[in-house]
């Protein structure tokens, strides 16, 4: 397959094509911009539909009425797009909706600026909105990564019938980099037959919806939820290991485009004969806590480095389990520490643990 040079954003959307999506709602907001734009072209080329809505409010629940009758849906928005967001990601939760949900970070908190940052992963792994679930959260380091875990998410949403987010750093949707994608796939329709509202001539009604008045069937609703989040950790936890081969005095963890820096700096460190490794986890939620573990396990310390004040840090600490010190080094506000600065940042993590010994 010939490989194309695309912006992040675009490349994402054709992915979503190729996975079959045919329906997209959005409202625009920087710097994902460039995602609605390539698909309000796109889709009725392939006899798909583009509505740009009124309000990312009303963006959540016209997602959740797409999915309710199966068919593949996404949605796209950056930071405060979400927040706003947050209600409808609950009741689509709540409602077993299989949809794709784009986040591409910008600074924050408040409106705060439209550079590139970290500064959502605890909003996408921890406190999403209001009530008991989780969603499965992919976290791409490449355009092309980009590419192949939103197709993914399509898969994972339906398969296990739950909404799936694709969280990327601003700078993924801005950058342009080669990408091949498959064949064309406009189908095999989303399998709904016993769930989705298609008019119930012929058969019993149904109702979507998540809305549980008897406390009864809420709570055993939420067990049966929370068993199959058992499931999708136990078989659809994902996680990149890089210079982990030889023995690593420094265990660096980062996620996203940051995780490209560490490796750049991790070459230069090989140059000056320090031993560096790199775990980065791809699925942030759920999070490849055991994996981790191992790796650490290795290390003499650990250097978690984010754009961002350490929203990881926690996920990585709890890993550590008190085995090894978890240092942290990060820039936010659209900052993005330097190759130099994660070398750095290693120099005074290997520093400490000299004089621990």
């Amino acid at each position: 397959m010939a490989k194309i040079l695309m912006k992040g954003n675009e490349a994402i959307g054709e992915a979503a094509i190729k996975a079959g999506c045919l329906y997209f709602f959005g409202y625009p907001i920087t710097p994902q911009n460039e995602l609605p734009e390539y698909l309000s072209k796109r889709l009725p080329q392939v006899g798909g539909r583009y509505i740009q809505t009124e309000s990312e409010v009303a963006t959540s629940n016209m997602i959740f009425g797409a999915a309710g009758v199966g068919v593949r849906v996404m949605t796209s928005s950056s930071s405060p797009g979400i927040s706003l967001m947050s209600e409808g990601l609950s009741y689509l939760a709540g409602a077993d909706l299989p949809v794709v949900i784009v986040n591409m970070m910008r600074a924050g908190p408040g409106l705060a600026g439209i550079l590139p940052a970290q500064s959502d992963y605890a909003h996408a792994t921890r406190g999403t909105a209001h009530g008991d679930f989780q969603l499965l959260v992919l976290a791409p380091s490449s355009v092309q990564e980009a590419v192949d875990l939103t197709m993914l998410c399509f898969e994972l949403a339906e398969k296990y019938r739950m909404p799936v987010m694709l969280l990327g750093d601003g700078m993924i949707g801005q950058m342009m980099e080669p990408v091949e994608f498959p064949p064309m796939e406009v189908g095999p329709p989303m399998n709904a037959d016993d769930w989705a509202l298609t008019g119930c001539k012929g058969r019993a009604p149904r109702l979507v919806s998540s809305l549980f008045l008897d406390p009864v069937e809420l709570n055993a609703k939420n067990h049966e939820r929370f068993e199959k989040y058992k499931v999708v950790a136990q078989n659809e936890t994902r996680f990149e290991l890089y210079n982990c081969d030889e023995p690593y005095d420094i265990l660096i963890t980062a996620f996203g485009v940051m995780s490209r820096v560490c490796k750049s700096a991790i070459t230069e460190l090989k140059k000056q004969g320090v031993r560096v490794g790199l775990f980065r986890p791809i699925t942030v939620k759920p999070y490849p806590s055991e994996a981790l573990s191992s790796a650490i396990l290795k290390a003499r310390r650990v250097l978690d480095v984010e754009m961002n004040m350490g929203q990881m840090l926690v996920d990585v600490q709890l890993a550590a389990n008190g085995q090894r010190e978890v240092d942290f080094m990060g820039k936010c506000g659209g900052l993005t520490p330097s190759i130099e600065d994660v070398v750095e940042a290693v120099y005074a993590s290997l520093a400490k643990a000299e004089a621990a010994v």
